[in-house]
């Protein structure tokens, strides 16, 4: 059990060690911030239901197809939303690749 999300960050890194598993998160992910911002910008409050479905959907694929392994969502539903959008934020700042080293040296 993950008492903090400093604690929580290199199981989930780890957990996503696949490039095209992470590739499918930032997909998913971006398409839930889209869905959100098309949902404010357009006044159509039900593209907040296609959010989770284009941040899980891609994500679970990613999990269950391409890594092999079970969402942490699962267990740690909100730490892992969390980390959804680091790493969106580390992928698109080219930081991903220092997170994966420092993960794996946690391990």
């Amino acid at each position: 059990m993950y008492r903090t999300f400093r604690d929580f960050w290199p199981f989930y890194v780890r957990e996503h060690s696949v490039p095209l598993n992470r590739i499918l998160h930032l997909v998913g992910t971006s398409g839930t911030i889209a869905c959100v911002v098309l949902a404010l910008v357009l006044h159509q409050p039900w593209l907040f239901a296609l959010a989770p479905v284009s941040g899980y959907g891609f994500a679970w694929f990613g999990h269950f197809i391409v890594e092999k392994n079970r969402p942490a969502t699962f267990k740690y539903p909100f730490y892992s939303l969390g980390a959804d959008f680091v790493m969106l934020a580390c992928m698109l700042t080219g930081r991903m690749g220092k997170e994966i080293e420092r993960a794996r040296a946690c391990a």
